[in-house]
């Protein structure tokens, strides 16, 4: 498999192919660096959204707050996963910050992706 195939099944399922192609794309380190961003971002998404429904159901009535924000976040996450499968293939796979929040998200990738060997 090539480095830009690697880098756009990477985001295809958010962070379940982050952790697949982390331990698959272990030769690639730009590969790695893409699993290894999506796993951070597409999570961080996943562990809001069950916090926010979980907070909103406690709530009650006021949780429908919670519910739009929720919502929010997701719409967020939709559009930061077309632009960084968008960007994987326009620049062939090589390393690249995702979209919109990569800068808060790429030190942590950047640690992840080392991590693994």
């Amino acid at each position: 498999m090539d480095k830009k195939t690697g880098a756009i099944l990477s985001y295809a399922l958010g962070w379940v192919t982050g952790v697949i192609f982390l331990f698959v794309g272990k030769k690639d380190l730009d590969v790695k660096f893409h699993a290894a961003q999506s796993i951070v971002f597409f999570g961080a998404v996943s562990v809001v959204n069950i916090a926010l429904s979980v907070v909103g159901s406690l709530l009650g009535g006021v949780g429908i707050i919670f519910s739009l924000v929720g919502l929010a976040v997701w719409i967020l996450a939709v559009v930061v996963w077309i632009m960084a499968m968008v960007q994987a293939n326009r620049i062939g796979g090589v390393r690249a910050e995702l979209p919109i929040v990569g800068k808060f998200v790429a030190p942590y990738a950047d640690r992840l992706a080392n991590s693994v060997n």
